[in-house]
């Protein structure tokens, strides 16, 4: 991971490709006008490092009554870089890389950060790597994009001889839809709809989820104090739907706020927190994430 943390700074202090006319052309801050729906151009790159850490200590029980459980903790950090291809700024391509890391039967929350693989309790490791292509498919809609991603699996077993769970082991075709609306006169407000779909496949022995479908929709809500400044509010819904009879299936809705800050002219960073409010399904948790990432674009 420190590796591929180093390959991307390097890139990204090495590469000069932004125009001084795409700078002039967008008034404001990355924040408020590059949006997850808009593009970037041709010769520029978009780099975020997203990193999640959900915790809980409550779960649904098998006849679905909730249950104090020891502690668990996922940790996931995603490292995503896009290069724009198209003078429109309507073609981008890229690649997702994900990296996590489980501590369970009682650890702490911060014992994801060990990464000391002790048996019957931690595990973690690369476990995804996801050639991407996100689009525009209508040029008078350039709020409107769209991401497909497959994700490759790159863990031997999801569940180890100790039972300790890492990741899902399958294949995973994502495509995640997205559109903002600008409120108010002077964009002070911000609607944005985020709307993830992920097909799981492979063989049915090696992962829970594989041959469902998981919907993940989201409403955002933000207001800009200034251009370089936002607060939010969110509400996010997942459903599992299995695609045969003997699938597992689920749903949880997850409530959360969060701020935006604007650096520099080409980075900003961000902090979410949300809480999942209800569930349904034998053994989903209900538990907090807090999340926090940052983004270059140049």
């Amino acid at each position: 991971m420190k590796r591929i943390i180093t390959t991307v700074i390097a890139l990204v202090i090495g590469f000069t490709g932004f125009s001084q006319e795409d700078e002039q052309e967008d008034q404001g801050s990355v924040i408020q006008n590059l949006t997850p729906s808009k593009l970037i151009g041709k010769g520029q790159v978009d780099i975020k490092w997203f990193n999640n850490l959900y915790t809980q200590t409550r779960q649904l029980d098998a006849n679905e009554e909730v249950q104090d459980i020891a502690r668990e903790n996922f940790f996931t950090s995603t490292l995503d870089v896009f290069f724009g291809v198209s003078e429109n700024k309507r073609v981008s391509v890229g690649a997702i890389l994900e990296f996590r890391s489980n501590a369970v039967g009682g650890r702490g929350a911060f014992d994801v950060f060990s990464f000391d693989g002790e048996t019957g309790t931690a595990r973690s490791g690369l476990t995804n790597i996801a050639p991407s292509v996100k689009f525009v498919p209508f040029a008078k809609l350039s709020n409107f994009s769209v991401q497909s991603s497959l994700f490759i699996s790159t863990i031997g077993d999801e569940v180890d001889d100790a039972g300790v769970f890492l990741d899902q082991d399958g294949f995973t075709w994502q495509n995640r839809f997205f559109y903002d609306l600008p409120l108010g006169q002077n964009k002070e407000w911000q609607l944005f709809f985020d709307l993830n779909t992920e097909y799981n496949f492979g063989k049915n022995e090696d992962s829970f989820a594989n041959d469902s479908l998981r919907l993940t929709p989201g409403v955002f809500l933000s207001y800009f104090p200034s251009s370089k400044f936002t607060v939010l509010g969110f509400v996010q819904h997942f459903q599992l739907i299995a695609l045969t009879d003997n699938g597992f299936e689920q749903d949880i809705t997850s409530i959360g706020t969060g701020v935006k800050y604007q650096l520099t002219d080409k980075l900003n960073i961000e902090g979410l927190f949300s809480y999942f409010a209800r569930g349904n399904g034998a053994f989903t948790g209900l538990g907090e994430a807090y999340n926090i990432g940052l983004r270059y674009v140049l």
